[in-house]
């Protein structure tokens, strides 16, 4: 069973052919974990792009996340069969929950049921959440047991670091995966992440994704261009020091940047 690839290539907000020509790029710089989702309306282009790269499926490790929408016991399952028809797979590697259902009208016990049946129909490898509160977790692990949930995957960056949340969930033994770890690309003006760069022969960018990396979380960027994809791959072979790490752990100010709207009371 393959693992989640420490850096992937995140694909919120990009469409048609950007989306298209981002995830080929990625690709071929060596990219091999691409993160979609029903609610973006690209799976299909993701899907072109995976099918036309070459790359063998057994290399590609690919994430799709459920919408609120398709919560029911009833819409899970149809819609992540419709998921793999746009993607051109017969399976996903990570199937998550995007966020737990507005004002909790279906139940996590619900959904968490359905998404392991579907796990067990061979239509997705692993599954996981995203957005959850600790009570929201607390609930996924009670149904599907924390063994069976791959990763969390919530908003963390250097001005967001979600310390309740990340604690509770590496309480129980649940990786993370840290999304808009750039903060939509203020990290590069902050000046404490510029110092600690300019002191690596790095870039912001790379200094905050090697932040996320040293404490164990996935991380997913998203870039429409090719050298800020191929730069962010440099993240992998940098090493921050205790100094350094304890720099960007000051700059915590609460800064979130995901609002769908209805979004749960956050820890």
């Amino acid at each position: 069973m393959q693992q989640i690839p420490a850096l992937g290539l995140g694909t919120f907000r990009l469409k048609d052919q950007q989306v298209i020509d981002s995830v080929r790029n990625g690709l071929e710089l060596g990219y091999r974990h691409i993160d979609t989702a029903q609610i973006y309306g690209n799976e299909a282009e993701v899907g072109q792009a995976i099918a036309e790269s070459g790359v063998p499926r057994s290399e590609l490790f690919v994430t799709t996340k459920v919408w609120t929408d398709n919560l029911g016991s009833d819409k899970l399952i149809p819609s992540l069969k419709e998921s793999l028809r746009k993607l051109h797979l017969g399976q996903v590697d990570l199937t998550l929950i995007h966020w737990p259902s507005p004002n909790d009208e279906i139940q996590v016990a619900e959904y968490m049921a359905a998404l392991m049946e579907a796990k067990a129909a061979g239509l997705t490898d692993k599954i996981g959440v995203s957005n959850f509160t600790n009570a929201h977790l607390q609930q996924a692990m009670e149904v599907v047991g924390a063994d069976q949930i791959a990763t969390h995957q919530v908003e963390i960056h250097p001005f967001l670091q979600n310390r309740k949340v990340v604690e509770f969930a590496q309480e129980h033994g649940i990786h993370l995966t840290a999304y808009m770890p750039l903060a939509y690309g203020k990290v590069i003006s902050d000046t404490v992440i510029q110092g600690i760069a300019a002191g690596h022969a790095a870039n912001p960018a790379q200094v905050a994704l090697a932040w996320a990396l040293q404490q164990g979380f996935a991380v997913i960027p998203s870039s429409t261009k090719r050298a800020n994809l191929e730069s962010n791959l440099g993240a992998l072979n940098l090493t921050l020091s205790e100094q350094d790490m304890a720099s960007i752990a000051k700059l915590e100010r609460g800064e979130r940047l995901a609002n769908p709207g209805f979004a749960p009371k956050w820890d």
